[in-house]
Formats: C-alpha cells, structure tokens, sequence
C-alpha cells in the first residue's frame, strides 16, 4: 500500500550530517584591490562571515567615521603586487604572524582603455603586471603552503571580456584571458592536496572604475540595453551589478557548499555573454 503524500510529508527524515553552512568562522582570508570597489566588498563580506580578513591594496583611503565603525574593519596591509620581493616579504611576515591561509582571494585589477595602436606600452605592461603577474607573485610564495596545510581555497577575479572581444580592451582582454588560463593550471597543480582553485567573471559592476568609465546614468542605461556599434550585446537581467553580488558568488565558491567544485570559472553579468 502506498503512502499518501500527507503521510510522506510527516515521515522522519533519515539520519543525515547537517549540510554546510556559509560561514567562515575563525578562518584566516586575504583579499588583493581591497581598498575600494569588489576587493572592499568581498573582505567586508567575508569579516561578516566571521573571517580574519587582511586587506591587501596599494593604498588605503583615509578610516573615515561610519555608523559601522572605521571604513576598513580589517587588517589593512599596503603592498604593490607587481613588486616580486615585496609580495615576498609581507607573505613571509603575514605567515609568521599566523602561518595558515584559509582563502586567497585575487581581486586587483585595472582597466586601460584604447584601440591597440594608441595603446602605450605602460599601459599594456601595467595590465599585465597587475592582473597576471602580481596574481603569479602571490602564488609563487604560496602555493608551498597551501600544499604544506592541504587544504585551503583560491578564488581569481577575471571577467567576462576574457570570453567576449570587446572593443578598446584589448590589453584588459588579453590580461584577464591569460588569468583564466592561470588559474585552471593553478588549480590542476593544486588538486591533489585538497585545495580549490576557482575564478568569478564580473560583468559591467557599479565600481568606481565603471563610473570612471561610464559617468552618466544615460551611458550605464546605454551598457544595459547594448552597444550595437561596439558589438556588444546588452544585459538580459537588465540592471548592472552591484559589488556585493560578485562578492557572494566568492565567499559561495570559498565556502563548504562549493567543495567539489574547482577549475570553474562563474560568469556573473546578467546573462551579458549569453553563455558564450
């Protein structure tokens, strides 16, 4: 006799471990480009979590007063990461003062905007020192521990205009491409020690840099409806996203819910590649 679905719905359910919850008590988390835009974000958000975040960022803007607190409740480190052997020095010192690393997160980057023959060669080498080798900087001194602990989890930030040609982007393109390709070796050379190595993909982001980019509500209205002429497509959630949405698909991929995910890279612009 088959049971009723009343009688299912009031049935025990069997004996189970609880499923993992997004938290990251007591867990140690360092955040690159956490001075402002989705690096502030992410750290801020992981601290909520219960993390101990340290910052890492060129500079800091001035602690200002908040109903909150201070602006960055979280160790701040100042560190250039395209400078090799000072990214050694403050990953040596931060490991000494707490020799275990739970989460690295890569969110430093920069924009260089320009056809490829105004492109200057600054702005060429910086993209590329900032948003590839600073990451292979930091990876360097620490993959040794991440293998040392086996455990642990690396989350990059590209973006999508690593899947999608973009006019005028050419050096950020190509820069965050190369991050991709990075970060899927990264995480390949890392696998067999139980450590993660992921990436999350921001599409048009309400950042500084965008507004830099886009200072009128009519040209972000413009990026959201799509720019025929720059052939580029326009964004089917209809809206720009905001730095905490990118941050909570970090902190999910660094958390416990994502432990057989890694390799992946998550596209989050509202459907702008339309999975491309």
């Amino acid at each position: 006799m088959r049971a009723t679905p009343e009688q299912v719905a009031k049935a025990p359910l069997p004996k189970q471990a609880p499923p993992p919850r997004l938290q990251f008590e007591g867990q140690q988390v360092w955040v690159t480009g956490a001075g402002r835009g989705i690096g502030y974000q992410i750290a801020m958000t992981f601290r909520q979590l219960g993390a101990r975040v340290v910052g890492l960022d060129r500079h800091f803007e001035s602690e200002l007063g908040t109903q909150e607190g201070k602006r960055y409740p979280f160790k701040t480190v100042v560190l250039d990461i395209t400078d090799r052997v000072e990214v050694a020095r403050v990953c040596q010192q931060l490991l000494l003062e707490m020799p275990r690393l739970d989460v690295l997160v890569n969110a430093a980057g920069i924009l260089r905007l320009g056809l490829l023959e105004t492109l200057t060669l600054d702005d060429w080498k910086s993209s590329f020192d900032i948003n590839v080798s600073g990451v292979f900087y930091l990876l360097s001194q620490l993959m040794p521990q991440f293998k040392q602990q086996a455990s642990g989890c690396i989350v990059n930030l590209a973006s999508n205009a690593a899947h999608v040609p973009r006019m005028n982007m050419s050096a950020y393109c190509a820069s965050k491409s190369a991050l991709v390709s990075l970060s899927h070796c990264v995480a390949l050379e890392l696998a067999e020690y139980g450590v993660r190595c992921n990436l999350v993909s921001p599409g048009s982001t309400d950042t500084p840099m965008l507004r830099a980019m886009l200072p009128s509500e009519a040209s972000m209205q413009r990026t959201i409806e799509g720019l025929p002429e720059q052939y580029k497509l326009g964004i089917p959630l209809k809206k720009i996203a905001t730095p905490r949405e990118i941050a909570n698909t970090v902190v999910f991929l660094a958390s416990d819910l994502a432990s057989h995910i890694t390799m992946q890279d998550l596209v989050v612009d509202g459907g702008a590649t339309l999975a491309a």
